[in-house]
């Protein structure tokens, strides 16, 4: 649900959003929240009020000043207070003292500059809880791992920095599977996130923290990581939007290695694509630390997300014409989504990329082996610390052992042919359309699904393998609601664009989400 359109302006006439970023206190004064915090002064207001808000209203009402940043951060805490017992998804949540003291420095900065006439950043006063993969300062960061139960790092991940610099005050981290491996969200350090439509199944994964905290209102907006679906599939298992940009719109690190590293890479999160479009500017933008990210300015995203999608050539590739497994309901309700892409104005049809799937797959198991082995084993070659990594993780390292610099070579060949089958794609359709997940929200108790629709899976990740295309290709993927199953449960669907074109493809999912509607059904523990 959306309490402010974010594309009219605040008198009712079309407005670059950009210029609303720029304007200042005075025209977000003439704002319904600060038309009434002029007439009758500062209001108190139920926190589910305030945290039903979109992150852009709750922007607005903070640089209005008809809400603090107190008031906004008591509100968030009281429904962490409330909801995340029952879910899990928000850890190492820090001392509600020092929160509210932070937040109190945030009125202080923000009277400050509107003296000097100064602008503050968008997230000024969020509360903000990073993924737990994501270095932060200050505040533990355990990758879900006991080995790393209790490291606080000395500097942030350039995501949180960015996250920090616009304003956010971080209250804790969001819950992920050990070293982000699984898309289901379970570790022994802090237990397993629960599904925020029904708590006794998977949250996803390795985002699932994030996107439990969004559905429950419990964050603004999150940032999470995505290498197999990790942004995606919790988004569509939690009926939300996630965002995995194309590589290097999002610069990753710091980190020692800044050439090899393609696959995994952050992104935002949120309850609609434009407060998610509002993070994606915070969080895009070159880093000379990171000599492959995209130097453009990332206020494009602030700009206007309306577009007329009439004509537009939308190509379904399904399960790849029944290559994958799913799911029984999962098709049916994905397929009945598409309507909604037809109502806008595009024209739908069935396409396959000329390609071998089981190639695809090949190669994904070499160059994520390759790269989890480079990462993890160093904790592998230790015995001790081998001892406390989760079968898969052991499993991930010792088949990247077994790769050698040919079978990595060749493996780039052939994710080199994968992306040149889809452009080939491209130059007949505008965007990939494809289920988020082959499965609904399973068993939490589960592990993860050893058969879907009567195959087995041969590895733990075989049942996300509809997510491997997009990561191999690199494009610009966003996850958006495709409704809800038989049983009630939600999916969602992945919009692939051509690379590079992000903003189109936040454009044609804005478009989609005004005409399905299906954020419109909140999570049941809401009510």
């Amino acid at each position: 649900m959306q309490d402010f359109d974010p594309t009219p302006s605040l008198n009712g006439t079309t407005t670059d959003r950009r210029d609303f970023l720029k304007t200042g206190a005075a025209l977000l004064a003439t704002a319904p929240l600060g038309a009434l915090a002029q007439a009758a002064g500062p209001v108190e207001r139920p926190a589910a009020e305030i945290t039903g808000w979109s992150a852009i209203a709750l922007s607005r009402a903070i640089q209005s000043r008809s809400v603090s940043c107190v008031e906004v951060m008591n509100a968030y805490l009281a429904q962490i207070d409330r909801f995340n017992p029952k879910v899990n998804a928000i850890v190492s949540l820090q001392a509600r003292e020092g929160l509210l003291t932070q937040a109190g420095q945030r009125d202080a900065q923000f009277a400050a500059a509107k003296t000097e006439g100064r602008s503050v950043g968008w997230m000024h006063g969020f509360p903000q809880a990073p993924k737990d993969l994501a270095a932060t300062a200050g505040i533990v960061t355990t990758q879900g791992s006991p080995i790393l139960k209790d490291y606080v790092p000395k500097t942030d991940a350039i995501v949180v920095e960015r996250a920090r610099k616009a304003g956010a005050i971080l209250i804790g981290k969001t819950n992920t599977p050990e070293f982000g491996l699984g898309s289901h969200t379970y570790n022994t350090v802090f237990g397993t996130t629960l599904n925020a439509f029904d708590p006794t199944r998977s949250a996803g994964g390795s985002s699932g923290g994030a996107a439990v905290s969004l559905a429950l209102n419990m964050l603004p907006v999150a940032d999470g990581s995505d290498m197999m679906g990790s942004l995606r599939n919790p988004a569509g298992w939690n009926n939300v939007f996630g965002f995995r940009p194309s590589f290097g719109r999002v610069p990753y690190g710091p980190t020692n290695e800044v050439f090899m590293q393609q696959l995994g890479y952050e992104g935002p999160m949120g309850r609609s694509v434009a407060d998610l479009a509002m993070l994606l500017s915070v969080q895009a933008g070159h880093d000379a630390r990171v000599p492959l990210s995209i130097d453009q300015d990332p206020a494009i995203f602030t700009r206007p997300l309306a577009k007329d999608f009439k004509g537009a050539r939308i190509g379904w590739m399904g399960d790849y014409n029944g290559y994958l497994p799913m799911e029984p309901g999962v098709l049916d309700t994905c397929t009945g989504a598409l309507k909604h892409f037809e109502t806008i104005g595009c024209t739908v049809e069935a396409v396959q990329p000329d390609f071998s799937m089981e190639r695809l797959w090949k190669t994904w198991l070499t160059l994520r082996g390759f790269l989890v082995a480079g990462v993890a084993g160093g904790l592998y070659a230790d015995p001790k610390t081998r001892a406390l990594m989760k079968p898969e993780a052991v499993w991930e390292v010792e088949n990247g052992l077994k790769v050698s610099g040919v079978d990595v070579y060749r493996a780039s060949i052939d994710r080199s042919a994968w992306y040149q089958a889809l452009n080939t794609l491209f130059q007949r359709y505008d965007y990939l359309v494809l289920p988020s997940a082959q499965v609904f929200p399973f068993d939490a108790k589960l592990d993860w699904p050893k058969s879907v629709n009567g195959r087995t899976m041969d590895t733990y990740h075989r049942w996300m393998e509809v997510v491997v295309g997009g990561t191999l290709a690199g494009v610009p993927v966003l996850s958006v609601p495709a409704g809800f199953g038989p049983g009630g449960l939600p999916i969602g669907l992945q919009v692939m664009g051509r690379a590079q074109a992000d903003l189109a493809v936040l454009q044609l999912g804005h478009a989609y989400e005004q005409a399905s509607r299906y954020t419109a059904r909140r999570s049941p523990l809401l009510a």
